[in-house]
């Protein structure tokens, strides 16, 4: 495989660890900044805004721009962005900080995606994709609890600088590694919003958006819940969060082959599974050990629907592949938004640290009804073509084990 693989591999590792490793700074920023620990979460929810319409936005504006040029002026502003987050002396600068960021990272997976995928053979191209998106998976199994970590020891600033210093690694291996790509003279705006005239789409982008309010509701206080309910001391966390990565790990695994197999039925089983952890966590955040279980599961249900709601997404884009990938990164970040919002107010209302957990659980059955009616729907269409098939909805996909999708 090209080395250029992994160059997007590490830069991949390091814009995940700069979005999910607020999760394990809560309570650092909360005391450095004087707000509560639901504000500090709202850190989470401005990023998470940021990327649903950074990733939209950019495919458009630089759909007729070099792919390398533009990864490499992405990588410039989320420089700036981190610099001014690892220096911001107020809470505003830092919550700024964060948006110009986000912005920049969703964009850069979406087009880094496309990057991987022209640099190896047809053939090769799901191995591609797995080597770079394997930077975000290995981001919530060691950065995150190492952003945890220096922030324990060495203060909140430290693991801002060090995701810039892992990122001028990357943009530097970008300028010198990734081979300049021409640009798409074909490319056209009207073809892409053509996706977003399908119902089914609209359905799998609000299922992607609500089982991520689900993880993400639950999973943005969860620092505090360990240590608060649980009773787990603040040097034990980063551990846990490794743990729940292994978790994300084996769901992304077998959420890949599963879906390969059957689609809906994945989703809709993960939806299940990632609701009844949810509500477990009443009962067993109060031991220790059970929690731990708990934890590791929820990395599990949390990963295991995202090869399907990928996959749905760009069964149901046609030839318009661009702006529905990026449409479904606006609707994970929309989910990633809301959940902390929602669940940062459950605990303003005195509800405690727990109630996210529940917030999580109301959302994954949203989402199951979301995926249910689109699920109906595909039986509505079979019907119609009169051969028990599906009826045609675009390009095949194939799904790699860390849940990125490519056209094929």
């Amino acid at each position: 495989m090209p080395i250029a693989l992994f160059v997007l591999g590490l830069t991949i590792f390091s814009l995940g660890t700069t979005e999910f490793m607020i999760a394990g700074l809560l309570p650092e920023l909360s005391e450095a900044f004087d707000v509560s620990i639901p504000a500090a979460g709202m850190l989470i929810s401005a990023f998470a805004v940021g990327a649903a319409v950074g990733a939209p936005a950019v495919a458009l504006v630089a759909s007729k721009v070099p792919k390398k040029a533009t990864l490499v002026t992405l990588l410039v502003v989320f420089l700036a962005g981190q610099v001014l987050a690892a220096t911001a002396q107020s809470y505003n600068v830092l919550l700024v900080a964060r948006v110009v960021t986000a912005v920049v990272q969703s964009a850069f997976f979406g087009i880094g995606a496309v990057v991987a995928a022209d640099l190896v053979p047809p053939a090769k191209r799901a191995s591609a994709i797995a080597i770079m998106f394997g930077g975000l998976t290995l981001a919530t199994i060691a950065g995150v609890p190492l952003g945890a970590f220096l922030g324990q020891h060495w203060g909140w600033r430290a693991p801002f600088w060090a995701v810039t210093a892992l990122a001028l690694l990357g943009l530097v291996g970008v300028i010198t590694l990734i081979p300049h790509q021409p640009r798409d003279e074909s490319a056209s705006i009207r073809d892409e919003l053509a996706a977003f005239r399908n119902g089914k789409m609209w359905l799998a982008l609000a299922t992607t958006a609500f089982s991520q309010a689900a993880l993400f509701g639950a999973y943005s206080y969860i620092t505090p819940l360990l240590t608060d309910i649980t009773g787990f001391s603040s040097g034990v966390v980063p551990i846990l969060l490794v743990l729940f990565g292994v978790g994300t790990l084996c769901g992304s695994f077998l959420g890949g082959r599963f879906a390969d197999r059957n689609l809906m039925r994945t989703l809709c089983v993960g939806m299940v599974l990632l609701g009844v952890i949810l509500a477990l966590f009443s009962a067993t955040a109060h031991n220790k050990p059970l929690m731990v279980i708990t934890l590791i599961v929820f990395g599990v249900a949390g990963f295991l629907i995202n090869p399907g709601l990928q996959t749905r997404v760009l069964n149901e884009a046609g030839g318009a592949a661009t702006l529905a990938s990026a449409g479904n990164i606006s609707a994970f970040n929309i989910g990633n938004a809301a959940g902390p919002w929602i669940a940062g107010l459950a605990i303003s209302g005195g509800y405690g640290y727990l109630s996210p957990s529940w917030v999580g659980a109301a959302f994954a059955v949203l989402a199951l009804g979301t995926a249910l009616l689109g699920a109906s729907r595909d039986r509505a269409g079979r019907g119609a073509t009169g051969d028990g098939r599906p009826a045609a909805t675009g390009e095949a996909v194939l799904v790699t084990a860390d849940s990125s999708p490519v056209k094929g």
